[in-house]
């Protein structure tokens, strides 16, 4: 499959970098309309130099205005707006895009950022942090993944520990108490620098711990632990994958990680036919990570038939005729042929992995658990401005805009889950159930596991997926403090991340 470099579907600002699973070559994004040298849009440039002009933020708004106008996959509901009422090119981007950002179509997809940051977070998910994952109530905050390769995990932070109290400097403060006094979330967690500290109290299976971690600069794993045969009497085994995003290291982990090729070579090998593969905080990445997912689950049962297909804005008609934009189902040799595949999703569940269980569901039986998807079809482009500028280089103008340019549908042309997450389509079945943070991934006790194995076993939904299993989860979410996160934003900053 040979794709546009830099269209992604993903979190954490993810961006495509390389081609998918087809064995094409890459090839440029498509060109932005040329970018008038120094701008009309206003500002003061008085005393810059002729290369500050060019990538100053008149021309930047210029940049903006000429690829939005172009290529802006709603491009025929933007706000018409004068430009130089504007200072920056993020205000003028967010104010001409205002009806797509009020009415939720675009949530935070269309943004300016750096080549250089976009390339580094978003192929490998790298941040600056202690290396967890939050969720919270109204009065309580749970760690429900710990990455194995981060400080934390290294110090003994484990999922299902409650955090009760943070000592920012001068003692330790309850959650109750850091809320009363309006306690910022840099003030509780720290600045996002190597080497920041704070000491934190856990409390875990009712005994109180304290451990102090200092913030690193890391990449998680891809895989959350190592993929798992779950034995049962009879028949061969389910596997179970859980993979946390569409990055690089999915397919090209770190030493003593594993791959998706790994976890489909010991599939193979065991004769799986049922599998449960876990997507439950998988806000999504790269579209060539999810492309060859496809290929190693259904390239043998749909070989050369479309997995998916981009799709722009109607005035490029001719890139949506273009099958070098669509993906094709590829035979690799960790393929394997799986009947059934059990998704273990939630509202943190969006783009590459919705595209994955939208692109499988014509060949693979499929079914949801937990919750409904976050609901987003919808995909980037990335644009770096010294690109569109003759003679301006990128050391000079380390620019480049993030913006919401196409949709994704399946090989049967199938999308509509924008906005309503996959169950809304009417076309997948859910069987609802609560995420169990107090049991390890991929434990057949776990909730979601459970529920999953019991309609592989059964074909059929429990009738009370989550009865009788505590979860922390279910409490109140709408009244929340206002240093916790309430929601999870994908291909912005995970404010679940720690």
């Amino acid at each position: 499959m040979q794709a546009i470099n830099g269209l992604v579907v993903g979190i954490l600002a993810l961006a495509l970098v390389a081609c998918g699973g087809g064995g094409g070559s890459s090839s440029a994004p498509p060109p932005a309309p040329p970018v008038a040298d120094g701008g009309d849009s206003g500002g003061d440039t008085a005393g810059g130099t002729e290369e500050e002009d060019a990538c100053g933020v008149a021309a930047q708004i210029d940049f903006v205005e000429a690829v939005t106008d172009s290529w802006y996959l709603w491009y025929d509901e933007m706000t018409n707006v004068e430009k130089s009422g504007y200072a920056s090119a993020q205000a003028y981007l967010d104010a001409r895009l205002k009806p797509l950002l009020d009415d939720g179509r675009d949530r935070g997809f269309s943004y300016m950022t750096t080549i250089t940051e976009d390339e580094t977070s978003i192929s490998s998910g790298a941040y600056v942090g202690f290396g967890f994952r939050t969720s919270s109530t109204a009065t309580q905050i749970f760690i429900i993944d710990v990455f194995e390769s981060g400080p934390a995990w290294a110090a003994g932070v484990r999922r299902g520990m409650e955090l009760v109290a943070v000592d920012t400097g001068s003692g330790f403060e309850t959650l109750d108490e850091l809320s009363a006094r309006e306690a910022t979330s840099e003030e509780i967690f720290g600045p996002g620098e190597v080497g920041a500290v704070r000491n934190f109290r856990f409390v875990q299976n009712d005994a109180e711990v304290e451990i102090s971690i200092a913030k690193d600069e890391l990449a998680p794993p891809a895989l959350a632990g190592e993929p798992l045969l779950i034995e049962r009497a009879g028949l061969t085994p389910v596997g179970y994958l859980h993979l946390r995003q569409f990055i690089n290291a999915a397919l090209t982990p770190e030493d003593g990680f594993s791959s998706l090729a790994d976890a489909t070579t010991l599939f193979k090998e065991a004769n799986v036919t049922d599998l449960i593969i876990d997507l439950r905080y998988n806000g999504g990445g790269l579209l060539s990570v999810a492309d060859t997912m496809m290929d190693l689950l259904a390239g043998l049962t749909a070989t050369g038939e479309p997995s998916f297909k981009i799709q722009v804005n109607d005035q490029h008609p001719d890139f949506n005729d273009d099958t070098d934009n669509w993906g094709l189902f590829d035979e690799r040799p960790e393929t394997f042929s799986p009947i059934r595949v059990a998704f273990i999703t939630s509202g943190s569940t969006a783009s590459a992995s919705e595209l994955v269980i939208n692109g499988l569901d014509p060949h693979v039986e499929v079914v949801m658990v937990g919750e409904n998807s976050f609901g987003k079809q919808v995909g980037q482009g990335r644009w770096d401005m010294h690109d569109g500028v003759e003679g301006l280089e990128r050391a000079d103008c380390d620019v480049a805009l993030r913006l919401t340019a196409f949709e994704i549908v399946n090989g049967e042309n199938q999308g509509g889950y924008h906005q309503v997450g996959l169950e809304g389509t009417g076309r997948f079945t859910l069987c609802a159930a609560e995420d169990d943070i107090f049991n390890p991934f991929g434990d057949p006790q776990e909730t979601l596991v459970a529920t999953a194995l019991d309609w592989l076993g059964t074909g059929a939904c429990p009738t009370s997926a989550s009865a009788g299993t505590p979860s922390a989860m279910a409490n109140q979410r709408s009244a929340l403090p206002p240093w916790l996160a309430a929601e999870y934003i994908p291909e912005r900053v995970d404010g679940n991340l720690r």
